[in-house]
């Protein structure tokens, strides 16, 4: 320090050695103004005598001697400033106190730097750095002890311990599980805690985001324990923890479809219950129905069929039955019962001759069972209807029908044909399928079984047609997807001939079932299901209007009737049909008033 010292003395000298030099010529007021630096000058080389103390005969100024001690007299704080500038300047005011104590520029000195470093020791307070403001207030504390900084820093060591501490505590309680509970000690009332001493707090916020996603995970658990009050209360206490409204949302709208899907499912255990047999089963799953708010119009449907069951006795999936026509002195149409499942109705895009409008394809459902009648209603049937009616067909008040034309192959309107005549106009055996029958004429007829049995016949839609048509298979037929290997149905086979000896010029390869027109019902193979003549003999009637496509069907099986419709749709193949048009997927429609040669229907009867 004492070279840095001479080094310092002699810029002076040679400052005022300068000085000395100047033009006497010069100014009144630049000599002023040197007279002002020379004494300036004067000062500072007189307070580096007072530090150096020596002179020595290498110096030629004229320093006034001063009373200085030989060593320190008293020894200084160890302390460090961790800003080197800071730290320089405080080091110097330590080493000229050691000599000179009362100096009362040093302890100005001392006060000015205190207050630069609680200025710095605040920043980091501000900026979160506390073991860096706790070194700069142990520094401040030698000094000026009573400045507020200090206890500010302690009280700020406090706070940060105890959020330590209590969020230790919050996330051991939201790991046990105390989530709103015991109060005080609860995760939700810990990181509550924390925030009021440290607003913003990030582990806190998540703490207590936490905290509400699994008081939120516990209402869906208490849903599905089918408690959906205790849900409710709980989704109402997890509001107030955290603003999260699309969580809330999320969470409500998981509980109601849970609670919707729920009341489906055990909709379909009483259905399957009735169907089983299990009436005991299925009074205490309309009971739970009705405690979930299930549709009043839905409970009454069930009870109905409940006490129906019990009355009736329950089917069998596959069961034949026909029931006595009041007043009559025969049986019904033989019903097969169709068990309930879910298939893909329509066809994909990759099949075969397919059309635009069997899709799109889409799984439809069937609750609970159905029953079909196990072939064409045939002319015998029909008979008995017109018999007790009197009623008259659309073709009888129209005068005519279609027929084939054995001699030129082409089928032509021709008149007084009706229900009684076959293919060609001829009179029709009784074992026949009915044909040369509307739309019209199916309603007339299943409105007159439903009256006579006492029981709910009706078309069956297009959705149960085909899924009772595919008899559990996806093929393009019910039984492959190429011609049949053995004789199976009525189609237009390659081995037929017309009365006239003609042949189809479109038909299955290598198939001939010995039936150019119509075969008498129930001639030829049943489907898995047990039904006949699905896939040909003649076109059937459903009860369904005709759409373009599947957009927005029905998924549970239903029809799809819109008021006012104006054409229906026909399922099945026929005598006639080509193979493209033989297919499970095939549709296609026509008015409600037109008759054909091809065309008949039989009957569904809900269970």
């Amino acid at each position: 320090m004492k070279h840095i010292f001479v080094i310092v003395i002699a810029v002076v000298f040679c400052s005022v050695s300068t000085v000395h030099a100047q033009d006497p010529e010069t100014e009144p007021e630049t000599r002023e103004a040197t007279a002002v630096e020379e004494e300036r000058q004067r000062r500072g080389v007189r307070r580096l005598g007072d530090v150096v103390g020596e002179g020595g005969d290498e110096w030629s100024m004229d320093i006034p001697s001063i009373d200085m001690p030989a060593q320190p007299v008293e020894p200084q704080p160890e302390v460090n400033l961790p800003n080197p500038e800071q730290d320089a300047r405080l080091q110097a005011l330590l080493t000229r106190r050691a000599f000179t104590p009362n100096d009362p520029e040093v302890q100005e000195g001392l006060e000015e730097l205190m207050s630069d470093v609680e200025a710095d020791a605040r920043a980091a307070i501000g900026a979160g750095n506390l073991q860096l403001a706790q070194q700069l207030v142990s520094v401040i504390a030698e000094f000026t002890p009573e400045r507020g900084v200090i206890a500010d820093v302690r009280a700020e060591v406090t706070r940060r311990n105890t959020v330590s501490q209590t969020l230790a505590e919050a996330d051991a309680a939201l790991a046990a599980g105390r989530l709103l509970a015991p109060p005080g000690q609860s995760a939700s009332d810990l990181y509550e805690q924390v925030l009021a001493l440290d607003a913003g707090n990030e582990a806190a916020l998540a703490g207590l985001d936490n905290t509400q996603q699994a008081v939120i995970e516990e209402a869906v658990e208490l849903a599905r324990e089918l408690d959906f009050e205790g849900a409710e209360s709980m989704l109402l206490r997890a509001e107030d923890l955290h603003d999260a409204p699309e969580r809330f949302q999320q969470a409500r709208a998981e509980i109601a479809q849970f609670r919707a899907d729920y009341i489906v499912d055990m909709d379909r255990q009483v259905v399957r219950a009735i169907d089983e047999g299990n009436y005991d089963d299925a009074e205490s799953g309309i009971t739970q129905l009705v405690a979930l708010g299930h549709e009043r119009a839905r409970i009454e449907a069930l009870q109905v069929s409940l006490t129906d069951a019990r009355v009736y006795g329950g089917f069998e999936p596959g069961q034949v039955f026909s029931e006595s026509l009041e007043g009559q002195n025969r049986q019904g149409p033989e019903m097969v019962v169709i068990p309930a499942g879910s298939f893909m109705m329509g066809s994909p895009d990759n099949e075969g001759d397919r059309f635009s409008n069997e899709g799109p394809r889409h799984r439809v459902t069937f609750e609970r069972g159905f029953a079909l009648s196990r072939t064409e209603i045939s002319v015998a049937d029909f008979a008995a209807f017109i018999e007790d009616t009197g009623y008259r067909t659309d073709a009888e008040r129209a005068g005519h029908s279609r027929v084939y034309d054995i001699r030129s192959g082409r089928m032509d309107r021709q008149n007084r044909i009706n229900w009684r005549h076959d293919y060609v106009g001829e009179r029709a055996d009784s074992n026949l399928p009915v044909i040369h029958v509307s739309w019209n004429d199916a309603q007339a007829y299943v409105g007159w079984l439903s009256e006579r049995t006492g029981r709910s016949y009706r078309l069956p839609s297009e959705a149960e047609f085909e899924y009772a048509l595919r008899a559990g298979s996806q093929t393009r037929f019910w039984w492959g997807d190429d011609s049949p290997r053995s004789v199976v149905e009525n189609l237009t086979g390659d081995g037929d001939t017309s009365p006239t000896n003609a042949r189809w010029n479109v038909a299955f390869r290598r198939y001939n079932d010995g039936h150019w027109g119509p075969a008498p019902v129930g001639s030829f193979e049943a489907n898995p299901f047990g039904l006949y003549d699905m896939a040909g003999n003649v076109m059937e009637w459903t009860e369904d209007c005709w759409h373009d496509s599947f957009v927005r069907a029905p998924a549970d099986g239903s029809a799809w009737v819109n008021p006012g419709c104006d054409r229906r749709v026909i399922k099945g193949g026929s005598w006639s049909s080509t193979p493209a048009m033989s297919r499970s997927a095939f549709r296609l429609s026509s008015v409600p008033e037109s008759t054909d040669m091809r065309v008949g229907f039989r009957v569904a009867r809900d269970l």
